[in-house]
């Protein structure tokens, strides 16, 4: 795989564990993606809550989780009140529910901060790529593998690269923030 190629598909990963880490920070909607984090203790075994039960949103501020066998439903119920997420769960019957309460002004703005250290240390991760790759294509020109003009082409491009992923992560976080900070 050529210096580029590496470059860019390390540059990727960073923005695909961003967008995977904000889809857990909470908004004012219902999002079934803040459970991807539960785990639930069944059949002698931990699995990952939507493993065991269908997770929908019947309404804007309510998540609504059927377990596919009806007698765990009080173990979903304690898992996620364990999980420390601020939700209270409603065991009804053969099914959990859970409704998401408004958030404050004060949440948002701390959820909004998580937001942006979360974009921040994806952009360090970006930066780390850049300069790993930059040693690397130096070290090449010092062994004599590359000649100088190839070396600042490469230079040039890393650059560009990291210029392109450090927009796309502020954009990302830009959005997600107008997201949470949303009444």
């Amino acid at each position: 795989m050529t210096i580029e190629k590496e470059t860019k598909s390390s540059m990727e990963g960073a923005v695909a564990h961003l967008q995977s880490e904000l889809k857990n920070l909470r908004t004012s909607r219902a999002n079934p993606s803040i459970l991807d984090s539960v785990s639930v203790e069944v059949y002698g075994a931990k699995m990952r809550l939507r493993d065991v039960a269908n997770i929908t949103v019947p309404e804007p501020r309510q998540i609504l989780i059927t377990p596919y066998d009806s007698n765990n439903t009080g173990v979903i119920g304690k898992a996620i009140e364990n999980a420390n997420l601020n939700l209270q769960p409603i065991v009804e019957g053969n099914v959990v529910r859970i409704n998401i309460p408004p958030m404050d002004a004060k949440m948002r703005e701390s959820i909004a901060k998580q937001c942006k250290r979360k974009g921040e240390d994806a952009k360090v991760v970006v930066r780390e790529v850049r300069r790993k790759n930059n040693e690397l294509i130096r070290k090449q020109k010092a062994d004599g593998e590359i000649p100088e003009d190839l070396m600042k082409s490469l230079e040039k491009k890393i650059q560009e690269l990291t210029d392109s992923y450090c927009k796309q992560i502020d954009e990302i976080c830009e959005k997600k923030q107008e997201e949470i900070l949303e009444i």
